[in-house]
Parts: C-alpha cells; structure tokens; sequence
C-alpha cells in the first residue's frame, strides 16, 4: 500500500517519500515518464491536488523536471551538471579558522574559470549542514565542496549520500570522513605533526603536551603523527598532558580544558596546539596567569593562520590551494571524467618563529 491514511504522516509527503523511493531504487530512471496526475489518483486514492503538492516538491528538489504539454520526467543529473555552473561549498565558519582562506581559494578558482560559488556556514553543526544541503539540492548545485561537520561519521555519511543519490558529485576538503570512498582534498596530517614535534624534540623538549580535537580526521592523524615521534625517540606518552576532546571547538569549551593544562604544567615544558586557535587562546590565558611564552611555556601550533598577537612557530598549512584543488576537482567530475576516486595530499611547511624555547 502507498498510502497508509491512517497514519498522522501527510498523504502529499507519503506519495513524496515513495517516488523518492522509486527513483533511488531505479524503478524511475533518468528520463523516464513518471505516471501523470491522473495516473497516481488511480494508483493511490489521492486529490489531485495532495498529488500535485507531493509531485512539485520533487520538482523543486532536483528529483523530476516538468516539460511543457509533454508530462514530468526523471531528472537525468549528469546532463544537468553539463550545463550549470553552480558549486556549492559547505564550510564550518567563514569568519574564523582556516575555511576562510580555504573558501577564497576556491572562489578565486571558480571565477577564473567562469563559475559561481553558493557559500554555505555549517558552523560544525549537523542540523545547520542538514539545512543547507537540502538548499544547495533544491538549487540545483552542479556540484559540492565539503568540510566535514565535527560529528560522528555515520553523520557526515549521510551528507554524502544525500548528494550523490542525486548524481551530485562531491569532494571532500581538508577534513575526511573514514570508510568513505569519495574523492578528497587535504594534506599529510600525519607528517606535519611529526615534523613539528620531532622539532620540539631536537630543541630538548621531551615532555610534551597536546591539545586537540579529535572529533575532527586531520586532528586525529595530528595526533598519531605526535604518538609516533614520541616513539621514535624513545619518549613514553604521558595520558595526563594529552586532551582529545571531541566536538566543535568554542572558545569556551578550549577555555577549560587549557587552564586544566595549564594547572598541570610541572609535567610538560611545551604545548602542541592542535591548530592555531588553540594556540592563541593557550597563549593569551597563558599570559592572563603572568606566565611567559616561551620563557615558561613553549608553544607550536598549525596552520599559520595570521596573528599580529604573537609569534607563533607552527605548520603552515597550503589552504589557500586547498581551495584552489578542491575546486579543479570538482569540476572534473562535473565535466563527466570517471574513475576511481582521487586522494591529492598537499605538502606542509614548518614556519619556525619565536614561541620555542632551546632548552638543550
């Protein structure tokens, strides 16, 4: 039974939910016909103007398109992506961070080769990410740029499906999702963190704290990059001096884990930062307790995101090319080139400045 008019669900949305269904299981195919207004009240029992609701829904989401005095159809998305030159790009916070460099990347990259870009603030948030991906699907977005959301990876998943149910190609920047198989733009977290603590190391640091988010995939593999030069050099991880907190970062949350840090620094003689954030809230609370960096507290950071505060030693990351990549990937998906998906893996730096002290 289609329509189960017992149930508090509205018919419109029932008959909505079921030629999605139809669609996604390939009984509709791209082009195909779908069964007219009359059709579907002779299939279902339904008015048609419930009919009508639940069938212009579907077009204003990008699953059928009308043709005039011809019926509606199975929107064919691949022949659609070939003519429109709409990207949508879903960023944690356009105000903060890395995601605005990274974002001016891509934009830069879209305008040089004449296409536009719907810009979208997630804010790390799976309800605000909801949000904007139904909005991005109803504009009919040729394509996608995403960051992942800081939350479970069953989460961002849905995200992914969400889009390419509807042939919408997607490439994920900076951050990954696990399990996925799904081209990605991002850089060597794991030897960016290694090089920088292993730094730490050759200036006579050997008690080292870090503070990170491990909801995120880059902050994760910072971490195994941290685990592994300790273990290159002999240097047991201390579980005290190491905080992995998962889920979006806000200057709030930070605030408390860092003076728990900082209550305990008779165990450590530097902090590695899991992105520069971190790091200039350690140094002005740091600085609020009359503790010096470096002359008391060594710190690093990643990313090199622009301070004028302080002088910061940190991996620079490529985010403006992160953009840049992203952007020129996307469109060779859009441009219909296949294949398996692609892994670009962009070089970081150390930028090495005046917040570590040489202790040997």
């Amino acid at each position: 039974m289609i329509i189960d008019k017992s149930s508090p669900i509205p018919q419109y949305f029932q008959l909505q939910t079921w030629l999605m269904e139809q669609i996604d299981q390939g009984v509709f195919r791209p082009d195909d016909q779908v069964p007219t207004e009359k059709e579907l009240g002779q299939l279902t029992g339904l008015a048609r103007a419930t009919i009508r609701q639940a069938v212009g829904n579907l077009v204003n989401i990008g699953y059928l398109v009308r043709h005039r005095r011809l019926g509606t159809y199975v929107l064919d998305r691949k022949k659609e992506n070939g003519k429109r030159t709409i990207i949508g790009i879903l960023i944690p916070d356009i105000r903060t961070g890395y995601a605005p460099e990274l974002a001016r990347g891509a934009e830069d990259e879209a305008a040089r080769q004449s296409h536009s870009l719907i810009l979208c603030n997630t804010d790390d948030s799976y309800i605000m990410a909801n949000r904007h991906a139904d909005r991005l699907i109803e504009a009919q977005v040729s394509g996608i740029i995403f960051i992942p959301t800081a939350n479970p990876v069953e989460r961002n998943r849905l995200f992914i499906e969400k889009f390419t149910r509807r042939d919408i190609p997607v490439v994920l920047a900076d951050r990954t999702i696990p399990g996925m198989a799904v081209d990605h733009v991002t850089t060597d977290n794991f030897q960016g963190a290694l090089d920088l603590t292993s730094y730490l190391i050759k200036m006579g640091h050997r008690r080292i704290a870090i503070i990170l988010n491990s909801a995120l995939s880059t902050e994760r593999e910072r971490l195994e990059g941290y685990q592994a030069a300790l273990a290159q050099n002999d240097i047991p991880v201390d579980p005290e001096i190491v905080i992995a907190e998962a889920g979006p970062f806000s200057n709030e949350h930070y605030q408390e884990y860092i003076s728990s840090l900082l209550d305990r620094r008779d165990r450590y003689t530097a902090i590695f930062a899991g992105h520069d954030r971190i790091a200039r809230l350690i140094y002005s609370t740091a600085r609020d307790l009359g503790l010096d960096i470096p002359g008391d507290i060594s710190l690093v950071g990643y990313d090199d995101l622009p301070f004028t505060t302080f002088s910061l030693t940190t991996m620079l990351q490529p985010i403006y090319e992160l953009g840049r990549e992203s952007l020129k990937l996307i469109l060779s998906r859009i441009r219909g080139e296949n294949g398996e998906p692609r892994r670009i893996v962009l070089k970081s730096n150390l930028v090495e400045r005046s917040s570590v002290k040489a202790l040997n």
